[in-house]
């Protein structure tokens, strides 16, 4: 059994809870790889990555490239003689990267795949509407996220589960689910299977980055798709809509929290409906969106009734079209 030194890619939240449970269970972790600090916030003041944080906490060699073929980069990170490198919610890796280990690279990925490859998994998987969704380990290979598979879990989606809420329930299972992959790849364990083998007869479904212009909320289809479309972009980046007065008068809103009422609406699609006290909701063809959760631009997000306290809105209001 050879011992394993590890090499770990990552960036955000998600990644520095796997580096934990990597470290808490015995692995060596020779260096860490993130990205290079960024000014962020209104003070633009340097910030560290979430993975950068947990490597400081424990001391841990700390490799941040702003190119990941620079020579410097490719011979520091080789002088580590790590031999398994492991990527979560990371850049994508050039061969002259992945290639390097003898015991390969494998990624953590936040699907079944070969289901939503991509950027997005989490949020794609809610706005589809998809009762189910999990976490695969793979192997990396020339393109993005279809090496051959080493771990499937499945996890169920909560008919009204948010993206976030999602994201942090994988977060914890990915713990599980990395530390298992790398006792797989320590004791000779793995049968990894092409992608092509779990095609299931259906379409596949990608998750590409998410645009601002696809955060905007399209008033013009079925309630349950909204809603879908809300929840599966909260809390982040958020959904976005806009409300016009007939006046002209705009508020611009991002939306992190719905419910569907269904019924037959007797105004027409995008009309704003509310008592300026305690609801506030969107006709839809099909029923109305009751607005639950919104922020302001420029305020903090709060429960609806708040919003109409702070800003009621008098007269007639529509969604602004998309």
């Amino acid at each position: 059994m050879e011992k394993i030194r590890i090499a770990y890619f990552g960036t955000p939240e998600f990644a520095a809870s796997q580096l934990e449970a990597i470290l808490k269970a015995g692995y060596e972790v020779a260096v860490v790889v993130t990205m290079p600090d960024k000014p962020a916030g209104r003070g633009r003041k340097i910030q560290y990555s979430e993975v950068k944080k947990t490597a400081l906490e424990h001391g841990l060699p700390l490799l941040q490239p702003e190119k990941l073929k620079d020579p410097t980069f490719l011979e520091q990170l080789a002088s580590y003689q790590a031999n398994l490198f492991i990527v979560v919610a990371f850049r994508m890796l050039p061969a002259v990267v992945w290639q390097m280990p003898e015991l390969g690279t494998f990624n953590l990925h936040a699907s079944l795949l070969p289901q939503y490859r991509g950027a997005a998994p989490i949020n794609f998987a809610i706005i589809n509407g998809e009762t189910e969704t999990g976490l695969t380990t793979f192997f990396l290979n020339e393109e993005i996220d279809k090496g051959a598979v080493i771990m499937r879990e499945k996890v169920s989606i909560r008919p009204d589960e948010t993206a976030g809420e999602l994201h942090d329930e994988l977060m914890v299972l990915g713990n599980k689910v990395v530390v298992e992959t790398i006792q797989k790849i320590e004791n000779n364990d793995v049968q990894a299977l092409p992608q092509e083998t779990l095609f299931e007869n259906q379409p596949l479904k990608p998750a590409p980055k998410i645009t601002k212009e696809f955060c905007n909320i399209d008033w013009s289809q079925d309630c349950q798709t909204v809603y879908n479309h809300i929840r599966g972009l909260s809390p982040y980046p958020a959904a976005h809509t806009q409300l016009v007065s007939e006046s002209g008068e705009v508020i611009d809103l991002k939306v992190y929290n719905s419910e569907i009422e269904a019924c037959t609406p007797d105004v027409a699609v995008g009309n704003v409906v509310t008592d300026n006290k305690k609801y506030l909701k969107i006709a839809l063809s099909d029923g109305f969106i009751h607005l639950i959760q919104v922020q302001q631009a420029g305020k903090k997000a709060m429960p609806i009734a708040d919003f109409l306290r702070g800003t009621p809105l008098n007269g007639s209001w529509k969604t602004a079209s998309k």
